[in-house]
């Protein structure tokens, strides 16, 4: 039997890479094809990309509601979502409830095989980002991401890749610029500058261009911040000057390799630390 990526069923691995799986990421392939019965298949999938990887240690990153911290932070944030569920018809939201259920049975099934880290109120990608770069931030063992959301892009670095089962690519910063038109170092500057997902507003008037552009000539966010008020008479440049503001809370917002004990909270990020190295 393959799963749903036609992925072969694995033996154990035989290296010692990291694979870090965006679990309910990865869970939703099988929502946009109606299955709610999964958990096998699901757990068929990861064990045939720790072999692809060569992976012995899995990690599977749970998202549990959204993140304390932003909503804290940015009470708007992710309120587009909220809007979009309250337009649910009473089918959609079974549908949900039943989609969940599936995703539930299978990190059950998952619990025995692989690490789940899952805390209320902390997204997937926060985990990530504290594994990658504080748990093994000094490991000489390649770091496999798996998802689908190029935001987990900001986390690449010489052995931290990402491999997305939609695209079925890899992402590296070897190869980087085959998918993006500015460096990997301007990547969080750019997201912080235009905004974007999550009903993460930017500033008005600046898009990836403008963006780039500024980064080029004043360095990272802080940098564009730090020189406001910024001289040009471009619609642009005014309103970078009127929304400094809006990139100092974007760069907590986003900016998840820096904040993301912030956002995990520090007990648990003491319990994933005891769970990880114990």
């Amino acid at each position: 039997m393959k799963g749903i990526y036609e992925l072969e069923m694995a033996q154990e691995p035989k290296g010692n890479n990291i694979l870090i799986v965006d679990s309910l990421n990865l869970a939703f392939r099988y929502k946009h094809i109606k299955r709610t019965d999964f958990a096998e298949d699901y757990y068929r999938t990861v064990k045939s990309l720790a072999k692809s990887y060569s992976a012995n240690n899995v990690i599977l990153t749970c998202d549990w509601g959204k993140s304390t911290y932003r909503k804290e932070l940015y009470p708007e944030y992710k309120a587009d979502r909220e809007a979009k569920v309250a337009l649910q018809t009473e089918e959609e939201e079974q549908e949900f409830r039943d989609f969940f259920e599936g995703y539930e049975k299978a990190m059950e099934y998952c619990k025995d095989s692989f690490t789940i880290l899952k805390y209320k109120g902390v997204e997937a990608d926060d985990i990530a980002a504290y594994l990658t770069h504080y748990i093994y931030e000094d490991t000489p063992e390649d770091i496999w991401l798996i998802s689908s959301d190029k935001d987990w892009d900001l986390l690449l670095r010489d052995n931290v890749h990402r491999f997305s089962y939609v695209t079925r690519k890899e992402y590296r910063l070897d190869n980087w610029d085959e998918y993006y038109e500015y460096p990997h170092d301007m990547a969080l500057g750019i997201k912080v500058l235009v905004g974007g997902k999550d009903n993460v507003t930017g500033i008005p008037g600046v898009g990836a261009k403008r963006a780039h552009s500024l980064l080029k000539q004043y360095g990272d966010a802080f940098d564009v911040l730090d020189n406001i008020p910024i001289p040009g008479k471009a619609v642009y440049i005014k309103n970078t000057n009127e929304f400094g503001d809006t990139i100092l809370r974007n760069i907590e917002l986003i900016d998840k390799i820096t904040y993301c004990q912030e956002a995990i909270g520090l007990d648990n990020v003491e319990d994933i630390k005891g769970i990880i190295n114990g």
